[in-house]
């Protein structure tokens, strides 16, 4: 049956944000930037031993044990911590808190593309300042009048990580507008934006679970701002939702947060992959931005970016591909464990040299 136009008028219609893919069957998954070791081993343990006859009732709306052991670990209150279902939840409720200016936010052209779908969705106009010719932001362009910008640090799909001084001009030249740092990738790149928060009341920082602390299944993400802005979050989302995060997350979470030790040697193996990684690479003639994440935004002179994406998946060897534009040649490589990457690598060998 076809809707009739008239129905179809007043429906809510965008471009939807499309996620990498899934695979079910045994592959070498590079392609979606998850952590290819296990969570800390409290996690399992929580699994493990969860009375399941809790599942019956509500999860606690505040999540109050998750956000104070995150407070905890960053030295913040309480009240300046606020969490959500994945970070994507996180930067969607700030997105419909945060940007409701008729003057349009700013974020980069080559970006976390679901930035443009939120937008979109929640009809706030926006402009997109070109990355330059090496695909770093021109803080430049961000000195305008705007009603909130956001970026990702390091910037995704590119991997490149500006430093706190760079985060920090944008900051001082727009003291009138939110800026949100989009930090999913920052444990592996460097200093984080949470050291200017208290200089900053339009500061906004979100950061996730699913990349170093390796829960993307679990799906938890969080802000850290002043208590003012965290407020008018959870007022937002308390409008959607008083019951957002399950028992299961909350717990897990709290676990994860508390295993410091595990979580700095995951990052450091995963860091020390990718330098090893980069070496490999440049051997076999690809170039790339100086790589801060946790993968690598390649592309090789001599070969299509697109026809070698085929022939690894071709190999059950999965990565990353856009078609067309500035990044239609380059292929998006996540950090696996040293076995993934030289069975990566074998094959580029072969496929390099035909």
């Amino acid at each position: 049956m076809t809707i009739r136009p008239e129905l179809l008028k007043n429906i809510r219609r965008t471009e939807p944000y499309v996620p990498g893919e899934q695979p079910q069957n045994r592959v070498i998954k590079l392609n979606t930037n998850e952590n290819p070791y296990p969570p800390a081993p409290g996690v399992r343990e929580v699994v493990q031993s969860m009375d399941t006859d809790r599942f019956r009732l509500y999860p606690d709306p505040t999540a109050e044990p998750l956000v104070r052991a995150l407070a905890e670990c960053y030295g913040v209150g309480k009240d300046q911590v606020f969490v959500g279902v994945g970070s994507d939840d996180v930067l969607s409720m700030c997105f419909l808190t945060f940007f409701n200016s008729e003057k349009p936010i700013l974020f980069p052209d080559i970006t976390y593309s679901f930035y443009k779908v939120w937008a979109q969705l929640y009809r706030i106009p926006y402009e997109c300042p070109a990355l330059d010719e090496d695909f770093r932001i021109v803080r430049e362009d961000y000195y305008r009048e705007n009603g909130g910008i956001i970026f990702p640090n390091p910037n995704a799909p590119t991997a490149i990580y500006e430093e706190l001084d760079f985060v920090e001009d944008i900051l001082e030249h727009n003291r009138d507008s939110i800026v949100i740092v989009d930090e999913a990738y920052i444990d592996f790149a460097g200093k984080s934006a949470m050291e200017l928060i208290d200089r900053y009341d339009n500061l906004i920082v979100v950061q996730t679970f699913s990349k170093a602390r390796s829960m993307a299944g679990m799906r938890i993400g969080y802000a850290v701002s002043s208590p003012e802005l965290i407020r008018l979050l959870n007022d937002v989302k308390y409008s959607f939702n008083s019951y957002t995060m399950n028992q299961t997350a909350i717990l897990c979470g709290v676990e994860a947060v508390k295993d410091t030790e595990y979580f700095h040697e995951s990052v450091r193996k995963i860091v020390e992959t990718r330098e090893t990684a980069k070496e490999e690479l440049k051997k076999l003639g690809f170039t790339f931005p100086d790589a801060r994440a946790n993968f690598i935004f390649a592309t090789h002179p001599e070969k299509d970016a697109g026809e070698m994406f085929r022939a690894l998946k071709e190999n059950d060897i999965y990565v990353r591909h856009w078609d067309g534009g500035r990044i239609g040649d380059y292929l998006r490589i996540t950090i696996g464990t040293p076995e993934e990457m030289k069975a990566l690598f074998d094959f580029l060998h072969e496929y390099i040299k035909r």
